[in-house]
């Protein structure tokens, strides 16, 4: 069931997103002035099992029950990290993160989550104010069917001026239609975390912020990350994880002109979404080997050089792993084929 006109295969040209408001990259959101608490959902009380917020220090839900996500737990139990029910990702600093659903139309009945934390000291009207988080499209879990995902648009920052605290039973918040900080582009990069970031002027004593997507269904973009015809069900359900949170004025969040440094030393592809080259690097010498969602095995070897470029304008539009087997164990990363 499509959610709207605007939902479609993943299409040419997406590339890494980045946020909507400055051309620029935050490399960290460590600079002291940064008025989130907890930015980077490092502090809790336990390693709690199961998904929800559990422990998790100074967050809590504005609607329905997002989910503190650790590398503590088991490897694939429900909320671990990397592997989880929604997710195969790597926190982008740290040993937390937290994910959400952003769209979600089951039984054609519009929900979200959202998040919420009260900052350190309220706003001030007329201060301008930079604002950045790290964003990543939740894709290749361990539940059932679980690359069946969709991507989504507007995920983004709310800044209010009271509390929004979530009870069982509450009703579904009306959409907002509005964010102060937001991204307008699908966010469609299931790799790597990508940069939602920009700058306001308060026009209120803003005491908390809000962070989901708080458009309308019929307002929100979705890209299917996977051909629909692959799937025995589809899910309509757009899955988030949040990372690395910064509000500061006098951009105290540390956003810097220039390129992120979107690779370490572990493998990487380039670009992803990819159509008919596709790039790997940091796997000289190492066996490497890539699978389709279902599982079956389409190219693998042992890689020479740093960089090994692959054509695959033929191979079937879609989600991929790319498995590398080397000295420090095996690593996944996840990539799309686009039209």
């Amino acid at each position: 069931m499509k959610p709207n006109g605007n939902n479609n295969v993943l299409g040419t040209g997406l590339g890494l997103v980045l946020g909507c408001l400055l051309p620029v990259v935050a490399l960290r959101c460590e600079a002291q002035g940064n008025l989130v608490p907890n930015p980077g959902f490092e502090e809790t009380d336990s390693c709690t099992f199961g998904l929800g917020l559990g422990a998790l220090h100074n967050w809590y839900s504005v609607y329905l029950t997002p989910d503190h996500l650790k590398s503590c737990l088991p490897y694939g139990a429900v909320g671990s990290l990397p592997m989880n029910n929604f997710t195969f990702q790597q926190p982008y600093e740290g040993d937390f993160c937290v994910g959400f659903f952003t769209y979600a139309n089951p039984s054609g009945v519009e929900q979200r989550e959202w998040i919420m934390v009260p900052l350190l000291e309220p706003m001030i009207p007329g201060q301008t104010y930079h604002c950045s988080f790290r964003a990543n499209a939740g894709f290749g879990g361990n539940e059932t069917y679980p690359t069946i995902w969709l991507a989504s648009n507007h995920v983004g920052m709310l800044f209010t001026t009271y509390d929004r605290h979530w009870e069982w039973g509450d009703p579904y918040p009306a959409a907002l239609n509005f964010a102060h900080i937001e991204n307008p582009q699908v966010l469609a990069d299931t790799a790597g975390w990508s940069l939602v970031g920009g700058s306001f002027v308060a026009d209120s004593a803003y005491r908390y912020v809000m962070i989901g997507n708080f458009f309308g269904n019929d307002q929100t973009d979705t890209l299917h990350l996977a051909p629909p015809s692959t799937a025995e069900v589809w899910w309509d359900f757009s899955y988030t994880l949040i990372d690395a949170v910064c509000v500061s004025p006098a951009n105290g969040c540390e956003l810097v002109h220039g390129e992120d440094e979107p690779y370490g030393a572990g493998p990487y592809v380039y670009p992803n979404p990819a159509t008919d080259v596709l790039v790997i690097g940091n796997v000289a010498d190492q066996e490497a080997g890539i699978w389709d969602i279902l599982g079956r095995r389409v190219w693998g070897g042992t890689v020479v050089g740093t960089r090994h470029t692959l054509g695959v304008v033929d191979w079937a539009r879609g989600a991929y792993v790319l498995q590398v087997r080397g000295a420090g164990g095996i690593q996944v990363v996840k990539f799309v084929l686009a039209e």
